[in-house]
């Protein structure tokens, strides 16, 4: 099996690119984890995957008089490490429509909400002011529209009367952590593709039971 060279891009901790290489970490898992990039010096996910020997790189936006510029290096470094496929793991940066288009049904990313609800920054915040009784994430193709890419895997949890933005995060943590690999395994597979907006599957697709994530909160379900 020829497995498909990932580029994860962070910002931060990276905890969604911690449960990718964890998942990768398996011989039969379609994806390789290949490198690591952050936009910060200081992303501590770095050192975390630089700790289980996968290459690290730093692009810093700050050392570039504007996106192009940035977008541009990003770009020649991801195509360095020989990639076929970008996670997006809190990688707090938005892409221009052009980068997007350079990797377009090649890149993903995960939201903390069940698109198309709740799009941006604050998701859990958003949730709780709206009275949803169900919240989650969602892993998406990435497109040139923030947060409106065709929609491949996603989770929910109950919302609890006690809630707080925090607490509604911790919950859906472990959601993401599972749905992302099984996103990523998706399209490095060959089972799932982008076509226009829509997520179109190969003639042994994943089967619908295996596509929502639910977790309660005493035990996570698939089903």
């Amino acid at each position: 099996m020829k497995r498909q060279r990932t580029v994860i891009l962070i910002s931060g901790r990276g905890s969604n690119m911690m449960s990718l290489v964890e998942a990768a970490n398996a011989s039969d898992y379609p994806a390789e984890i290949v490198a690591v990039i952050a936009n910060r010096p200081d992303a501590a996910g770095l050192g975390w995957a630089a700790s289980r020997g996968i290459a690290t790189a730093v692009v810093d936006h700050k050392a570039y008089p504007g996106r192009q510029a940035f977008e541009e290096s990003l770009d020649r470094v991801i195509a360095g490490f020989g990639a076929e496929i970008v996670c997006l793991a809190g990688f707090m940066r938005v892409l221009t429509p052009n980068f997007v288009r350079l990797w377009q049904g090649r890149m993903l990313n995960i939201h903390p909400s069940l698109l198309p609800s709740f799009k941006g920054l604050h998701t859990q915040e958003q949730a709780l002011a709206a009275g949803v009784r169900i919240a989650g994430c969602t892993v998406h193709f990435v497109v040139p529209e923030m947060d409106a890419g065709p929609i491949l895997v996603q989770g929910a949890v109950p919302v609890l009367p006690e809630d707080s933005p925090d607490s509604l995060a911790a919950r859906i943590l472990p959601v993401e952590h599972l749905i992302y690999p099984q996103a990523l395994a998706m399209v490095a597979s060959g089972r799932a593709s982008m076509a226009g907006d829509r997520v179109v599957y190969s003639a042994n697709p994943l089967p619908v039971n295996q596509a929502v994530v639910m977790i309660s909160p005493e035990q996570v379900v698939i089903g």
